[in-house]
């Protein structure tokens, strides 16, 4: 949607240049009513906000050239691979419209070639019995064949804190242990 008056919104790159219209990266936003800072917590406070009132929201997406913004996915959930930005949501949209698949959470995990590949973790639905290779091959009927995941895990349910949200960090953290990238 377009921001509410009084919002500023700019999409930026890691380094943090503004990006063009249709170009996926960081929303920021400033306003007088974004918060100050964190209590008691200065270094978390300078990586979030700018000294010119820019908060660093964590969310990924783009804005149109009408100033419609349009959210992908969380900036720490994003997968890089091949030098390749794959945002799993996208991925996960596509997963769960296998029939045999209750719920879905895709994460990056390491990768020799690619720095990190694609992985579904996946939850089937009562009573199904379906393989890797028909949710690999059914995910890549409906996305480019460089986001489509190159391996699934089978698991009975997903882990979850206790306001429903998947826990990523868990699901990647024994892929990640004694390699170079921390997890976010």
């Amino acid at each position: 949607g377009i921001p509410m008056p009084g919002v500023e919104i700019r999409i930026e790159d890691n380094e943090g240049n503004v990006l063009a219209p249709h170009q996926v990266g960081e929303v920021v936003t400033r306003s007088r009513a974004n918060m100050k800072g964190y209590w008691n917590l200065d270094e978390a406070t300078q990586k979030t906000i700018t000294s010119d009132g820019w908060l660093h929201t964590g969310d990924a997406g783009y804005l149109d050239e009408d100033g419609y913004l349009y959210i992908h996915d969380r900036v720490k959930d994003m997968i890089i691979s091949g030098g390749e930005n794959i945002y799993p949501a996208e991925v996960e949209n596509a997963v769960y419209g296998h029939p045999d698949v209750a719920e879905v959470a895709v994460i990056g995990v390491p990768d020799e070639k690619w720095g990190e590949a694609v992985k579904a973790v996946v939850a089937l639905k009562p009573g199904a019995a379906s393989d890797p290779e028909s949710i690999l091959a059914f995910a890549r009927t409906r996305i480019a064949a460089f986001k489509a995941p190159k391996s699934v895990d089978f698991v009975e349910g997903l882990p979850r804190n206790a306001s429903g949200k998947i826990l990523k960090r868990q699901l990647r953290e024994p892929f990640w242990g004694g390699k170079d990238r921390a997890v976010n």
